[in-house]
């Protein structure tokens, strides 16, 4: 059976990604709509006849989108952060927790996670499951990403002749648009502390969360945090937890290095004697973070193999 999957805002960064994830694919066709995209009934159609549809869109538009849906067996996943927090749509991180696939699988509305939350659900959900750390823990997330994650007015400044910006930090105001989406999806009662930066490379980040051990209840060992986070991702295809003698071996880590894959690696790093730990997730703001994740719930939702066009 083929499927038919419409992509509104193919021609933005996620889109164009996803775009070429799938029109490989025999098992599924692109409905696209080349100079018509701006033609409103055009998109209406396309809309409510497809079997899925994958909105790339900014919030706003998102909405608007949504709103001109009818047809009630349309499935649709959402890439903005117009849903992410709402309860009447899925969070399309299948990993999360032991019921989400299924529930992505029986949903309609799925939300597909941010780049950066991606990695910080990863890292923090399963310490709060398990009672390691306090769900009104002071949580701080310092991270950096590829400029890719900015857009495409962020890659046309950094990609410009003569551009000179090696790194900065942004989202200074701490109101950046993922802060509900970490603390709520963590099971935290606490906004998140969260320092984002943009580095001068295309894609690929780095999220970290820096914990002092003595600040937990029963002060923690890197062992223990490590041990959590294994049987929380066991046998999960996109899922890595780094070994802690793997980690411990590593002088540097660098962002690049999961890119074009849909995989998201968790490390733990720090002194087993000491009482301090640095956990680290690595993952393609492009793959795991945004087109990647949004194939792999289109995969589950369509009753796929979940694994199908990604690596």
């Amino acid at each position: 059976m083929t499927h038919t999957i419409y992509v509104d805002g193919e021609a933005g960064t996620t889109g164009l990604e996803i775009r070429e994830r799938l029109e490989a694919r025999t098992d599924l066709q692109l409905m696209l709509l080349g100079d018509r995209r701006r033609d409103v009934e055009a998109r209406r159609e396309a809309l409510n006849s497809a079997d899925a549809v994958i909105l790339c869109l900014p919030d706003d538009a998102a909405r608007e989108a949504v709103s001109m849906i009818e047809n009630d067996k349309v499935r649709v996943i959402d890439a903005s952060t117009a849903y992410r927090v709402d309860p009447n749509w899925v969070y399309g991180f299948a990993e999360m927790d032991k019921g989400q696939r299924e529930a992505i699988a029986n949903s309609t509305r799925v939300s597909n996670p941010g780049c950066y939350p991606t990695g910080f659900i990863a890292l923090m959900r399963p310490l709060v499951k398990a009672g390691i750390v306090p769900a009104d823990h002071p949580v701080t997330i310092n991270a950096v990403s590829g400029y890719s994650g900015g857009g495409k007015a962020m890659i046309a400044e950094f990609e410009a002749e003569g551009a000179s910006t090696a790194f900065r930090g942004y989202g200074l105001s701490l109101k950046h648009k993922h802060v509900p989406e970490m603390t709520q999806h963590t099971g935290l009662n606490r906004p998140v502390l969260f320092s984002p930066a943009v580095g001068n490379y295309r894609q690929g980040m780095l999220v970290e969360v820096p914990l002092h051990l003595s600040a937990l209840p029963e002060t923690p060992s890197i062992e223990r945090i490590h041990g959590a986070l294994v049987e929380a991702y066991a046998g999960q295809r996109f899922v890595e937890v780094v070994d802690l003698d793997a980690s411990e071996a590593m002088t540097g880590i660098e962002p690049e290095a999961l890119n074009g894959t849909n995989t998201v690696r968790l490390h733990v790093f720090g002194d087993r004697n000491g009482g301090q730990a640095r956990l680290v997730a690595m993952l393609d703001n492009l793959g795991k973070g945004a087109s990647g994740a949004a194939v792999q719930n289109l995969n589950i939702m369509l009753g796929l193999d979940e694994g199908t066009g990604l690596r």
